[in-house]
Parts: structure tokens; sequence; C-alpha cells
């Protein structure tokens, strides 16, 4: 009996320590470096992964959509995009963009064609949509900063009464002004089960996590970690990638747990693709990097 009991306690020990072990396991990949995979671009943004891992990013200032290819290659993917920030895929395929010029929501369409999805809110122009996340009911969640473009030919000051976060319902009839409490809403990600957003203030040097409620309203705000971030991400095991100066990692608790550094001067947005999604990508400056890890991103 004694030598039974302690082969089920020993090998419980195994199990416990092998399961610990894994999810306490780095998060980049052993040796792994950040590599350059791309440049020679005036400033990249907005990257979104598709069903293939293939990773799309946007050139704003020369108003251009690219896209890596798992096989390596970079090349144009669309361009007079309506000056594309923000990017991410939905369930059937289509890019959707923050598209500032005229500061609208488009579906771009995998042959390049574009639908307008939302031009404004309660009849007055937004200040330029910047980032979005799709919840898995189609439901849309963006930020709305005012950033002044030079392209801009119209009055560039504030059109709406402040820059907030809006929710557009999957059947794109309304559109909701779900909190109107922030001084300068960027980055935003959303859980994969559809119940967690979390949202950063980069003004205010704060991210926020919120419950989302069925009917796509927020609840329940409350400060996630105390930093602000141009564009985020999430990985399997549930923590959040903040971007600027390099990347770095929260886990669920809100606690710092990794710094990525970056050699270009600011890291704007962040995604995980490749054939495998272990293979984490930054747009930073004129440049495109990669990294591989030991985590796997979330679609």
């Amino acid at each position: 009996m004694n030598k039974i009991i302690f082969f089920f306690c020993f090998s419980f020990f195994i199990a416990c320590s092998s399961a610990c072990g894994q999810e306490n396991k780095g998060l980049l990949a052993s040796g792994a470096k950040v590599e350059k995979v791309a440049e020679g671009f005036s400033f990249t943004e907005g990257p979104a992964v598709d069903k293939e891992g293939c990773v799309y990013f946007t050139d704003q200032p020369n108003d251009r959509i690219w896209k890596w290819s798992a096989d390596g290659t970079v090349s144009i993917f669309l361009e007079n995009t309506g000056r594309a920030n923000g990017l991410y895929f939905d369930k059937e395929g289509n890019l959707l963009s923050c598209s500032d010029m005229e500061n609208e929501i488009w579906s771009i369409a995998p042959n390049g064609n574009h639908t307008i999805l939302l031009t404004g809110y309660e009849g007055k122009k937004l200040n330029g949509p910047n980032d979005l996340w799709i919840h898995p009911d189609g439901g849309i969640y963006f930020t709305d900063p005012l950033y002044k473009r030079d392209y801009w030919t119209r009055d560039p000051d504030m059109q709406q009464d402040g820059q907030h976060l809006y929710y557009v319902s999957p059947d794109r009839e309304k559109v909701l002004r779900v909190d109107g409490d922030l001084e300068q809403p960027n980055g935003i990600i959303g859980s994969p089960d559809g119940t967690l957003l979390y949202v950063a203030d980069i003004r205010a040097g704060k991210t926020y996590c919120y419950d989302i409620a069925p009917d796509g309203l927020l609840k329940n705000k409350r400060l996630f970690a105390s930093m602000g971030s141009d564009g985020m991400t999430m990985d399997e095991r549930g923590n959040i990638y903040l971007t600027g100066r390099g990347v770095t990692v929260f886990n669920p608790a809100g606690e710092q747990i990794e710094h990525i550094p970056v050699e270009a001067g600011w890291s704007a947005n962040v995604c995980f693709g490749g054939e495998d999604m272990k293979t984490l990508f930054i747009t930073a400056s004129q440049y495109l990097y990669s990294l591989k890890m030991n985590v796997k991103g979330v679609r």
C-alpha cells in the first residue's frame, strides 16, 4: 500500500511540475532575436493576421497596405487605402481598416474592393479612427483619438466632443459610444472568447480592462496596467503585449513579465503571425520586425 501511495504521489508531483514548467516557460524561443524583415517605409502600423498566418500592415504616409507572406516575401496588397491605419480581419476574410482620410471604417475584400461601413457618429465625422478589434459575434470596437494629419483638407480640429471608444453592432445598425471618459484611446484588443476588452489610453499612460456584456456594452472598467500603448496584441496564455519603446508584456494579472527592446525609435503596433502563429511581428517606424516565440497568438 505504501509503495502504491508513494508511486501515486510521485507521479502527481511530476505531472504538476511539468504543467507548472510549461506555464512558466519563457515567452521567447530559445536564442531568438528581433530580426528586421523589411524596411524602406515611412511609418508602419496596424499589423493583422489572416487565416493562413500572413501578416498585413500599413504604411499610412504612403497610403498603402503591405502583405508579408508565409514564404517570407513582402508585397503591396493595396494602394489608395483611405489612409488605413489599424487593421483586423473578420471571419469572412475581409480586412477591416481604420481609414482616416475621411475618418471612416472600411471593409476590404480579398480582391481589394472596399465597402465603407461607417462614416461618422450622430451626424458628425469621427476624429480619426485609429485601431479596432472585432468581437467573435461580429461587433466592432474601435478607438477614435485625434491625430491631426497633414493630408487632411477639411477642418483638422476635433469633430466629436472628445476622444472616445465606440462599438458597432454585428448588424451594423447601431453605433454606440461605450466609453466617453478617456483622454486619448489608441491600442485595443479583446479576448478570443469575447468576454474581455483591453484599451490603451496613451495620453493618460494607462491601459484598462472591461467586461463585455451580451449587448456589446462594457462594464466593470478597471486599471490593467499603468502604461499606455500605441497598439497591442494577446497570446494564448492571456498575456497582453503593449507597444511604444519596444514591446512590454503583462500577464493577465497586469504584472510586467517581459520587455522586448526594438532598435527603431518607436514600436507602433504588434501581432502574431506565421503558419504556426508563433512569430511576433512588430511595426516600428520605417521597419517591420519579427521575433520567434514559444507562445502562440490568438485570432
